[in-house]
């Protein structure tokens, strides 16, 4: 008896919290999404899938889909491979290497909205960083990136890679340095060059890791945006309105809180659904034996 309930003691704590802020949040906002709460806050009548039906009409939730699918890509994609670039370069256990990871790893422990008022200078348009290097050697700049609709969200994806890559570069550390350095000997001695053996032998025995990372990154790229409401509130013209943003002007601006819990729930299905694809692709003949 004692046996039996052990495991469920030690796990009781794990499985409570879990319960409180995981699993009790997405059937609450699965409940909320049935009720319209702009007809009587107090007591919202049932509307079923109503909400889900205002939600689909809406121009803006498909912008923000779109604007989310586009951050993801320009912010998973080249973070990841910088990331790897990094770990690779830094590969070595080096005096210099482990101050250069230090100095990387740096602009995690920025907070988001501390970095959003830093990379603020640094587009401000004729003053900033970017346009007084640029001035250098193309004359006066005065160009408004976060102003304009076509390189807005570029801005804030370069916000995202440059905040992120350094703390997916440990991961890959980690999983370099669990390698056996005897695979990597080995395709040597066949008479492979370092690239053959870095794509053909490292690469692969990295896609457990990679598939961790890519993972991580993807819930990041949807949840990790709280640049985005001190930079450029959504604008210009929705060009920057992501999921959560979206999600958090219905609930805070407009008090439309089921249409907000139907947006949330399609949100995290959606979020579900691209995890689970991306650990199916990524973790074909992704485990190995030492």
């Amino acid at each position: 008896m004692r046996r039996s309930l052990f495991p469920w003691l030690v796990l009781m704590p794990t499985l409570i919290f879990l319960f409180l802020f995981t699993y009790f949040p997405l059937f609450r906002s699965a409940a909320d999404s049935l009720y319209d709460s702009r007809m009587n806050s107090d007591n919202p009548p049932f509307v079923g899938l109503q909400n889900y039906v205002r939600l689909l009409q809406d121009d803006v939730f498909w912008r923000a889909l779109l604007n989310n699918l586009s951050y993801i890509l320009m912010t998973v994609i080249p973070g990841i491979v910088l990331a790897l670039l990094l770990a690779v370069a830094l590969w070595e256990n080096t005096v210099l290497n482990r101050w250069l990871r230090t100095a990387f790893f740096f602009p995690m422990i920025i907070p988001l909205v501390s970095a959003a008022t830093l990379w603020l200078f640094i587009f401000m348009p004729g003053l900033g960083l970017i346009d007084y290097y640029l001035a250098k050697f193309f004359g006066p700049m005065n160009n408004n990136y976060l102003g304009a609709s076509d390189s807005a969200l570029i801005a804030l994806s370069v916000i995202g890679v440059w905040k992120f890559a350094g703390y997916y570069m440990l991961f890959f550390l980690a999983g370099l340095q669990s390698i056996p350095a005897s695979a990597r000997e080995a395709a040597m001695m066949e008479g492979a060059s370092r690239t053959q053996t870095f794509f053909y032998v490292t690469l692969p025995l990295l896609r457990p890791t990679i598939s961790f990372v890519v993972t991580i990154a993807l819930i990041y790229a949807i949840t990790q945006i709280d640049h985005v409401p001190v930079m450029t509130q959504g604008g210009p013209n929705n060009a920057t309105t992501v999921m959560l943003y979206y999600i958090q002007s219905l609930a805070n601006d407009t008090h439309d809180l089921g249409k907000a819990s139907a947006a949330t729930f399609l949100t995290l299905i959606l979020l579900f659904g691209f995890s689970v694809m991306n650990l199916r692709v990524l973790e074909r003949g992704a485990h190995y034996e030492r």
